[in-house]
């Protein structure tokens, strides 16, 4: 005997496939803005996985730094302009997948596994294909928790490391050898990037709190709209010129400042 609940199912899920995509006829350009920056990160991520396979590693890189710049602006984007969609949140979801889970994870299997290698050649790959996969398992967990209630000063923490930041930090072996620190090669770099990568893959699925600096769209005191544009333009400054010792520096701060990030967020839920 069917269940008499199935034909409800199914009559809600026609329903939702008929659904048209926008609900009006026609849709205010700036609605479109914010998707015009998650497809342009998304060109950037698939550029890097093509620039991987070919051995062009300093342009994969690049590509990937490119696309962590564009998701940090996109979303702050939908929000001065109040372009907000759900289409949006999806798309930026799938496309945060590809540029922080499948592209690092590709460059730092192809950068570490010279061709001909068969020794810890599937171990690496088990790794970073492990790091890929948490990156999806850690935006889909974000995305179910976007909806939940939570008190106002939680909005300046994630739930585990976000994909963009562990994109970046996970690529701090590509950083070390480019100064010249070691010397890519061999099966011992190879499983020492594939553990590494792992590492920085279970920090995206755990619940460790970290910064996310949300709150940083608020308003801020006028003697410091100065100092913030010439901070800024600094560190674009040493990004452009010292690229690969920024990122260093970067990514060794972000993994001291967890540590913090926990403790604080301890005391902000020992307080309330």
């Amino acid at each position: 005997m069917m269940d008499p609940i199935v034909p409800e199912l199914e009559q809600e899920s026609r329903r939702r496939q008929r659904r048209p995509l926008f609900r009006h006829s026609r849709v205010p350009v700036r609605m479109l803005v914010p998707n015009f920056f998650t497809l342009l990160g998304l060109c950037a991520g698939l550029t890097s996985i093509r620039m991987s396979i070919e051995g062009r590693w300093e342009w994969a890189l690049a590509a990937v730094v490119f696309a962590a710049f564009l998701d940090g602006i996109d979303g702050r984007v939908a929000r001065l302009l109040k372009a907000s969609s759900r289409f949006g949140a999806e798309l930026d979801s799938l496309a945060d997948f590809v540029n922080f889970g499948v592209a690092p994870a590709i460059l730092l299997f192809t950068w570490s596994v010279p061709p001909g290698m068969v020794e810890g050649k599937s171990f690496a790959w088990i790794c970073l294909m492990s790091f890929a996969l948490a990156s999806a398992l850690r935006l889909a967990r974000f995305n179910v928790a976007a909806d939940e209630e939570k008190p106002k000063w939680q909005g300046n923490y994630f739930t585990g490391m976000p994909t963009p930041a562990a994109a970046i930090v996970g690529l701090l072996p590509v950083y070390l050898a480019h100064l010249d620190l070691f010397q890519p090669g061999g099966s011992g770099l190879a499983k020492t990037v594939a553990v590494y990568a792992l590492v920085i893959g279970f920090l995206m699925v755990s619940t460790i709190p970290t910064y996310s600096g949300k709150l940083l769209h608020e308003r801020i005191g006028r003697e410091y709209v100065l100092p913030i544009f010439v901070l800024v333009m600094g560190l674009v400054s040493l990004l452009v010129t010292y690229p690969y010792g920024t990122l260093t520096g970067f990514s060794i701060a972000y993994i001291a400042s967890i540590p913090v990030s926990w403790i604080r967020f301890r005391r902000h839920m020992n307080a309330t």
